[in-house]
């Protein structure tokens, strides 16, 4: 049975004066196309808890649906920020979530500490403060696993609208992983500007690899590669002119009126960007 988060890591810290306290949470890491979606939310201290919140990925679509907009009314503050596929083809997925979560933690317009799902994070510090890490934090901290749902319904509009650009791939049912419909349209219809080139499982999807199904069910396991994408490699046309293709701050701002969020994505050669080591 799923955990119902609580406010057990947030009271001493409000105990202690922190009172904006934000939790931070990501969706998208182990997609082979679209971008990867951070969210920040910062709860009123000591309010009451929303009745069905919990970690994102124990919800049905129709829950986070319901709890989304609730959970933006109630907050002091909500941010989201996305990596590109761009950066995470050139940053690595691993420091591309890392931004993410910066420009959504960036968006909240200030906070006194940061919990993060995860474990530490090397250099995290330096660019948000004070922060604790929470391995399950979704299912343990409350902030979190307001943050969880935000990110993939944000997330998952993203790939709704994305899906009518580019039909046939099945984004709005799949979100961009790795399932056999995926893997097929692939094969069938080639790539898109969307898909993430770096990764082992579109790799091996290209090759016709079924290793490739160990990225099916969700965010786990490590997609990244190290080999360039095969030349000859088809590419999708996309529904509509593929001149002026919406980068990922046009798509979310207009996927996220019912939550009233905006997302602001500074240019990739902006300082704060992290580049692998």
């Amino acid at each position: 049975m799923p955990r119902n988060p609580t406010f057990r890591i947030e009271r001493p810290l409000w105990s202690a004066g922190l009172g904006r306290l934000a939790g931070v949470d990501e969706v998208g890491v182990a997609p082979t196309c679209g971008a990867v979606v951070a969210a920040a939310v910062i709860i009123r201290p000591y309010s009451h808890r929303i009745p069905g919140v919990r970690d994102s990925k124990t919800l049905s679509a129709a829950q986070r649906e319901h709890l989304a907009p609730e959970i933006q009314r109630r907050a002091l503050a909500v941010g989201v920020g996305a990596a590109s596929v761009g950066e995470i083809d050139r940053l690595n997925i691993y420091h591309a979530t890392h931004l993410a979560m910066r420009r959504a933690i960036a968006r909240l317009g200030g906070h006194d500490h940061v919990l993060v799902d995860g474990n530490r994070i090397v250099g995290f510090e330096g660019h948000v403060g004070p922060y604790t890490a929470i391995v399950d934090g979704d299912a343990i901290s409350y902030s979190i696993a307001c943050a969880s749902v935000v990110a993939k319904v944000v997330r998952d509009r993203m790939m709704a609208r994305l899906a009518a650009r580019y039909p046939g791939y099945g984004w709005e049912r799949n979100q961009g992983y790795a399932t056999p419909e995926h893997r097929q349209a692939i094969r069938r219809l080639g790539l898109t500007p969307f898909h993430r080139r770096s990764f082992l499982a579109l790799q091996r999807t290209l090759a016709g690899d079924q290793l490739a199904m160990g990225l099916d069910a969700g965010d786990h396991g490590d997609p990244l590669v190290r080999r360039p994408v095969p030349v000859g490699v088809p590419r999708a046309v996309p529904v509509m002119a593929p001149c002026d293709l919406p980068d990922v701050r046009d798509l979310v701002a207009g996927l996220v009126e019912n939550l009233e969020l905006t997302l602001a994505m500074p240019e990739t050669d902006e300082p704060d960007v992290v580049r692998p080591g």
